[in-house]
């Protein structure tokens, strides 16, 4: 009799086992989110993402975490009202704040329609404010079959490490969270049929004409057919690929100490690496600056003209919407301009926007810059007009300002918007060049510095 109420009471204390599932998602969120973290769920109406959707509702208060879901309305669909209907059903079942926002997809001859709608999505949640606070990260429902098809598709575009490394379970830059990326699409319907979760399938899942699908539907169950566990050796490919790129990057960023300065990279340095470590800090330098890597042979023939033209051969690659420029031994990375006339007046402001882009910053300071006992206000900006002459060292004669910018290497491209500063009819202070000599603070006097930021290029 004792032996049978000690296991009744046993039956009585014993706590629901969490799935598999479940323990997944909250081991991953305990080690990478915080207590009170906003985070914002893409929510589709699918499977993947409604799943989610109940395995974040669970983890909300073990947890300590705070989240809201986002519903994208394309209107690609006949079924995207219904779509939408269901998600609020869904949020409102489980006390969910969830957001609408309804897109236009534009046709775009660079961009097939599905890509497009993809940017627009992720637009549109990248760009979501939750009670005024950017949510902390945006939450995806990628899991690890979703994983394997990436590596592929990736595979048939020739992708390098990088792009094989294809998506990362958390991506900071970005502000994404793919928490489910161990998880397998049958554990997440199996999780779905136990906890009796109902979805919305999109009918466009099932045209092959899309590449993703043609590899899902068309593709994988070959490749399964000769090896079940297709999907986890891919999936676990990628995860091999992740490592590999991140030891290219630390390498990038060991180089990129010595050959980059700000916006332009050492050419002599370049010259020094092998081929392949040149275009990997090369890479790097352009991911830096927000730009789409160049495809393979465009990379390869950068490097080429970079370290092959002369000196003083005037190189301009066009690359996106910015231009590579060579001057001397260093390479930059420009924003094309036009030169344009401008005359402002400085009224006392620490920063002062200029119409090219660029910026100037005053600063005061003891025993240098533009002496302010002589009454330095209201002073005038304005561009080159050429032919001007400036004497900033006391020793040596007045000088064409050309001459000077020659000497100070000033790129050319650089010399075209540089602004001029004048008191009265003087010309005060040239930016990167110095100060009139007859204007100069000096020893204890109150100086002012003007500072220079030419247009930024990202």
């Amino acid at each position: 009799m004792p032996k049978s109420r000690a296991s009744t009471i046993r039956t009585k204390s014993h706590a629901p086992t969490l799935s598999a599932v479940q323990l997944e998602l909250n081991q991953f969120l305990s080690t990478h989110i915080k207590s009170g973290q906003h985070l914002l769920l893409a929510l589709s109406g699918g499977l993947d993402s409604c799943v989610l959707l109940h395995l974040l509702a669970n983890a909300k208060s073990s947890l300590g975490i705070e989240f809201s879901a986002m519903h994208v309305h394309h209107g690609l669909s006949p079924n995207a009202d219904t779509w939408a209907s269901f998600c609020e059903q869904q949020c409102q079942q489980l006390q969910v704040p969830l957001q609408m926002s309804h897109v236009q997809v534009e046709k775009n001859p660079n961009l097939g329609l599905e890509a497009a709608a993809r940017r627009l999505r992720y637009e549109a949640l990248f760009n979501a404010v939750v009670a005024d606070v950017t949510p902390a990260f945006i939450v995806t429902a990628h899991h690890e079959d979703d994983q394997a098809e990436t590596l592929m598709l990736q595979l048939m575009r020739g992708a390098g490490v990088k792009g094989l490394a294809s998506m990362a379970a958390i991506d900071p830059v970005r502000r994404l969270l793919r928490p489910l990326l161990v998880i397998t699409r049958q554990q997440l319907h199996d999780y779905a049929k136990l906890h009796a979760i109902t979805w919305c399938d999109d009918e466009s899942n099932a045209n092959t004409h899309y590449e993703r699908n043609f590899v899902r539907h068309t593709l994988m169950p070959i490749l399964a057919e000769r090896s079940p566990a297709i999907s986890s050796v891919l999936a676990r490919t990628a995860s091999h690929m992740a490592e590999a790129n991140t030891l290219l990057d630390d390498l990038a960023s060991i180089d990129a100490q010595t050959l980059v300065l700000e916006n332009s990279v050492c050419v002599s340095g370049l010259s020094k690496l092998s081929q392949a470590r040149a275009k990997n800090v090369l890479r790097f330098w352009l991911a830096r600056n927000h730009l789409a890597m160049p495809h393979t042979e465009q990379l390869a023939e950068i490097l080429h003209q970079l370290l092959n033209a002369k000196v003083d051969a005037n190189i301009n690659i066009p690359l996106q919407h910015l231009s590579l420029k060579r001057f001397q031994q260093r390479v930059y990375l420009c924003r094309e301009q036009v030169a344009q006339d401008f005359d402002l007046v400085w009224n006392g402001e620490q920063y002062l926007d200029l119409p090219n882009g660029g910026q100037l910053i005053f600063k005061q300071v003891v025993g240098t810059g533009l002496a302010l006992k002589l009454g330095m206000t209201k002073l005038r900006i304005t561009n080159r007009d050429g032919g001007e002459r400036f004497k900033p060292n006391v020793l040596r004669p007045t000088r064409t300002l050309k001459h000077l910018l020659q000497e100070a290497n000033i790129p050319p491209w650089q010399r075209a918007n540089l602004p001029l500063i004048y008191w009265h009819d003087t010309l005060a202070c040239v930016p990167s060049i110095g100060i009139s000599h007859e204007l100069q603070a000096h020893g204890e006097e109150v100086g002012l510095t003007i500072s220079w930021q030419d247009a930024r290029v990202d």
